[in-house]
């Protein structure tokens, strides 16, 4: 099987490099060249343009930043599903829009190309161990024939419906680590104001009833102020505005949500965007009149 890669950032190169251990034929793009040079002195081939990474795959993985760009590489003048032949597969790993994952499910529809709207979850620990959680949108079908694939970048792989179903599974993963996320963070603000050993007060809350992946792995981050990307806090805002626009047209409201969207927002504005989501310490001590660490 021949894969096109295009998204070579924190996660996608890990992924990417999965399937070159594996023994795919790899060719791959990314809108930075430089991004992807590791990968072709490990044996991918460059691709000058989405559609050159796409002639004569079998499959072609997407793992980009936001909706706008996934419609652009797939739907544009050099887009991938224009490059794809007749039976060949996109899956789209980005976490992006329910709707533009049936939009491109029609276009690949109409030229005989089976689309996925694949997002993951499990960040930078996941993508390099290839443990991904895999939430699948698209045809019963298209899913088996890409499994092989799937398998070697996930863990957990869940065909959820038709198109649009992965990205909405998608976004009810993103409004938990929200909320954890808020929690997590005033925790540690609380330990910290009552003059506790954040360190020791990891070490037993993480083995209690309050444990999570986010607790886990981001915390002892925080506490040795690494806020370096696991996942960008712009496209944790990107996602979060999602998750309030669906909620909106179903007619939900979701404080807790609508909370974690205004603090990340306000951490973006503040210059924070490039960080991981961890950083929203920042701006939740921010709020309280001090600085973190």
């Amino acid at each position: 099987m021949r894969i096109g890669w295009i998204g070579t950032g924190v996660m996608g190169a890990s992924m990417a490099g999965h399937l070159l251990d594996a023994g795919y034929e790899l060719s791959v793009h990314n809108r930075t060249r430089a991004r992807a040079d590791a990968l072709v002195e490990r044996g991918a081939r460059w691709a000058d343009t989405p559609a050159a990474a796409a002639e004569g795959a079998d499959l072609v993985g997407l793992m980009v930043g936001v909706p706008a760009d996934v419609a652009a590489v797939a739907l544009g003048p050099d887009g991938v599903i224009g490059g794809l032949a007749a039976g060949s597969t996109l899956v789209d790993f980005t976490t992006s829009d329910p709707a533009l994952a049936v939009e491109l499910s029609e276009a690949g529809t109409s030229r005989g190309v089976g689309v996925l709207d694949a997002p993951v979850s499990g960040g930078d620990v996941g993508a390099r161990a290839g443990t991904l959680s895999i939430m699948v949108g698209g045809e019963a079908a298209v899913f088996e024939r890409a499994r092989p694939v799937l398998e070697v970048v996930g863990g957990t792989i869940v065909h959820q419906g038709a198109a649009g179903s992965g990205q909405h599974t998608k976004l009810v993963n993103q409004i938990l680590i929200a909320g954890t996320m808020v929690g997590l963070c005033e925790a540690l603000l609380y330990a910290r104001g009552a003059g506790l050993d954040p360190t020791t007060v990891l070490e037993s809350v993480g083995g209690g009833a309050a444990a999570s992946w986010s607790l886990a792995n981001l915390a002892p981050r925080i506490v040795a102020d690494d806020l370096g990307p696991g996942f960008l806090v712009d496209h944790f805002v990107k996602d979060l505005g999602l998750a309030l626009d669906h909620a909106a047209r179903m007619g939900l409201q979701l404080p807790s949500l609508a909370l974690a969207n205004d603090l990340y927002v306000s951490l973006a504005a503040e210059g924070g965007g490039r960080n991981g989501t961890q950083a929203l310490i920042i701006e939740l001590a921010r709020r309280s009149g001090f600085s973190w660490p």
